[in-house]
Formats: C-alpha cells, structure tokens, sequence
C-alpha cells in the first residue's frame, strides 16, 4: 500500500464525513443561532429553550436526508471493500 493510496482514502473518508455530517450541523448552526438571537431579544435565559429547536430540526433534517446520507455511506464502504485486495498488498 503506497502513501498515494492512504492519502486517497483518508481524503475520501474525510469527504464522505463532510458530506454526512454537513447538512445536520448546518441544521442545528441556523437553529440555535435563530434561538439566541430570540433569546437576546425577548430576553428569556431559559438555557433548555434552544435545545428543542435543535433537536427537532436536527431530527426533521435526518428524516429528510436520511436516504441520501445512507446512500452516500453505503457507496464509501462498498468501495472499501471491493478495492480490499489492492489495499492489503
């Protein structure tokens, strides 16, 4: 295995993270950022009141991107293992 292919699979491994991971964080980022915003203005601390939108909306966001993000996980590792000789020798 030469130091071509590790950094080829650690960049395809770093990438289908993003790819994943994105959509959720960026979800839950608008989310609480609407929610402090709300909080400075109406000036309510209520510290579990940003947890519930981020939670819904996260949870809203995998229903929706569920499929794909499976999608996109199940094609990384189906090409893992099927390049699993060339990457043992």
């Amino acid at each position: 295995m030469t130091a071509e292919t590790v950094i080829g699979l650690a960049e395809n491994a770093v990438w289908t993270v993003f790819l994943v991971a994105g959509p959720l964080l960026v979800v839950a980022l608008v989310l609480g950022f609407g929610v402090a915003i709300f909080q400075a203005t109406t000036q309510i601390q209520e510290q579990t009141l940003a947890f519930i939108p981020k939670i819904l909306g996260v949870l809203a966001c995998l229903v929706i991107f569920g499929p794909w993000m499976l999608q996109i996980l199940t094609d990384f590792t189906y090409q893992i293992l099927s390049n699993l000789v060339e990457y043992i020798r």
